[in-house]
């Protein structure tokens, strides 16, 4: 009970965040497109400073969530985020959830609950065999850095939707590094933690991810970058999880099918969900100019 409460916890931070740092994020620059000056003019907006420190909560109740359950436990009640973006959206649009948006929401809540059920995801034996280990976490990586090559044109259509795709990947393998890193923490203490390569990893990849991430709300409305992200950040954390942490869930015939079709559900759940009405739209922009950094430093016109 106290993992399901921290993860859906991390999952209400993680999601109010999100809509705040889209808010602010899509009238960014379109020069400061995956680059690191992005992060620094967006620093200067109260709403995405408010976002980050929301994200940054949700990614220390997740840290205690993972340090006392299984990353196949955890990811999938970290992908409920979605429904308290669309909270925070609606209340802004004055949307209502109609049968697009209950039918996401049910979705998404069962998919989560047959996937667990069925499941049973536990804890085992870390892998200790190098090759798998690197293996996993290097397609992780691998793809994640692939799609951003693919989407490092602003103007690209799919661009918003392969840079949340792989933010997501590097926010689930984030995720399985974190509960290593608490492990390690457990065994040994800080010497222990500081001796391992995970802390630092986790510092490189949390700026990449960052950036990978609000260029992605800087690049499209939310509602094309969002449902990627939450998509992608479960399913690559059970496959880290299962791949070298030593996660194991049900293999009978019965349990897998009832997986598949819970994390089915999940992702066509996020789907409609993040291309319901109340999710913010963005603007499109044609450019950068002068004017664009002065939209960062006070009220701009919507019209």
């Amino acid at each position: 009970m106290l993992v399901i409460l921290l993860s859906v916890g991390a999952a209400c931070c993680t999601g109010f965040g999100f809509v705040l740092q889209q808010d602010a994020a899509r009238r960014a620059p379109q020069s400061d497109f995956l680059s690191p000056r992005l992060l620094l003019d967006l620093m200067r907006v109260p709403s995405w400073l408010a976002g980050i420190g929301l994200m940054i909560c949700g990614m220390a109740l997740g840290a205690f969530a993972l340090g006392q359950g299984e990353v196949s436990v955890v990811e999938p009640l970290l992908a409920t985020n979605l429904l308290f973006a669309l909270a925070l959206a609606r209340f802004f649009t004055g949307q209502r959830l109609g049968r697009q948006g209950w039918g996401g929401l049910w979705l998404l809540a069962g998919g989560v609950t047959a996937f667990l059920l069925a499941g049973q995801p536990r804890g085992g034996e870390a892998v200790t065999e190098p090759l798998r280990h690197w293996l996993v976490i290097g397609v992780v990586v691998g793809l994640a850095m692939a799609l951003a090559a693919f989407a490092r044109h602003p103007r690209t259509p799919w661009a918003p939707a392969m840079l949340g795709l792989a933010g997501g990947l590097l926010y689930g393998l984030q995720d399985a590094l974190t509960r290593v890193s608490a492990l390690r923490f457990d065994e040994g203490g800080l010497g222990a933690l500081f001796t391992g390569w995970q802390p630092y990893a986790l510092v490189v990849m949390g700026v990449t991810s960052l950036i990978l991430v609000q260029s992605a709300f800087e690049a499209g409305p939310l509602r094309m970058s969002l449902p990627a992200l939450t998509a992608a950040q479960p399913l690559a954390g059970i496959v880290c999880g299962i791949g070298f942490l030593g996660d194991q869930v049900r293999t009978d015939t019965g349990a897998l099918a009832w997986q598949a079709a819970g994390l089915a559900a999940i992702v066509t759940g996020i789907v409609l969900l993040g291309l319901h009405p109340a999710m913010p739209e963005g603007k499109e922009r044609h450019g950068s100019t002068a004017a664009d950094r002065l939209m960062l430093d006070g009220p701009h016109d919507s019209g």
